[in-house]
Parts: C-alpha cells; structure tokens; sequence
C-alpha cells in the first residue's frame, strides 16, 4: 500500500501560527497546482482534513475527495496558536524526545497528535492521497524515524510517499515541490 502525503498550499496567516485555526490557502499558482497535480499522478482515495486550507488545495489540484478526516487535523498548539512566529518560545535545546512531549497550555503535544493520527493511517489498506498538515506528515514519518519526524522541512504544497511494506513503513520520498521539477 502507497500512501501519498500532501501538505495544504501555503496558508494565509500573516505570519502567525495557524494549527488548528481555520485559515485559507493561497493557491493561486495555477502553474505550480497543475505541476503538483501531475506528480500525484493517481491518488488512490484521497482523504482530506477538514480544514479549509486542506479543502481548497484539494479543489485547486482537482482532487476527487473520498471523505475528511477531523483526527489528521493540525496539531492543536493551544495558546501558541496565532501568534507570530517570531514571537513563539524557543525550544532548541531539548532533544527530540523532549520536544515530541512538550505540550503548549491548553493545546496538544506531538505524542498527542501522532496518537490521534497514526490509527488512521495504519487502517489503511488502498493507495491513498492525504491531504492535510506539516504535522501529519511528519507524524506519518515518524512511523519509521520516530521523534526525528520533527527534525524534517515539510514545505507547504509539498508530497511525501511512503509505503507499507507489509512488515513495516519505508519513506520513499519527502519535501518533493512542484518548483523544483521533481517527479516520484
């Protein structure tokens, strides 16, 4: 089984930190949505989060969704959400680990998030396009590197491929951009 993972269009955010906020896309590039549309190639089912950046990615890539999805959702970063970036505390000198534990007030770790997202990516059993966030991409990845997920760019209009071998995950591609002219 393939899975393709595509992060949202770059979201309208004024610089701040959107999450679980419901904010828009810019896909604007029609250039660049029909690149990334062609390197799809079939999607399989595609399944969305519900978040309007999501939604309209999916619509701007012509994208036949099968259904949405609220558990691959954002990671919820509770008082951190909509605050600038600049503005959001540093956490560069905990390890991975510790980074994947630290739970922002009133919002969720990425244990949280990989808790909540990972069931719904092993039950698959078809070829399936997600369409949704950076974290959910990285908690996909985190199937094979564990807490190193967060250590990876997950670029906005970006695909991730992985493929369940059958006796676990292997990552076959990650951060692959319709500018950069590849193809999986």
């Amino acid at each position: 089984m393939r899975l393709k993972l595509l992060r949202h269009a770059p979201p309208v955010t004024g610089g701040r930190l959107a999450g679980r906020r419901d904010v828009d896309a810019d896909c604007s590039d029609s250039t660049v949505c029909a690149r990334m549309r062609h390197m799809i190639g079939d999607p399989g089912q595609v399944i969305c989060s519900p978040a309007q950046r999501c939604l309209q990615t999916a619509a701007a890539l012509g994208l036949d969704i099968a259904g949405t999805n609220p558990a691959i959702w954002e990671q919820d970063y509770g008082d951190w959400e909509g605050l600038r970036y600049e503005d959001l505390p540093d956490l560069g000198d905990l390890s991975p680990e510790q980074i994947a534990a630290h739970r922002p007030e009133g919002g969720e770790s990425f244990d949280d998030m990989t808790a909540r997202v990972l069931p719904e990516l092993q039950a698959l059993t078809d070829d399936t396009l997600i369409v949704a966030h950076a974290g959910t991409v990285r908690a996909a990845l985190s199937l094979v590197v564990g807490p190193a997920a967060l250590s990876f760019s997950i670029s906005p209009l970006s695909l991730t491929i992985m493929r369940n071998t059958g006796s676990g995950w292997a990552v076959e591609a990650v951060n692959l951009t319709a500018e950069a002219g590849c193809s999986p």
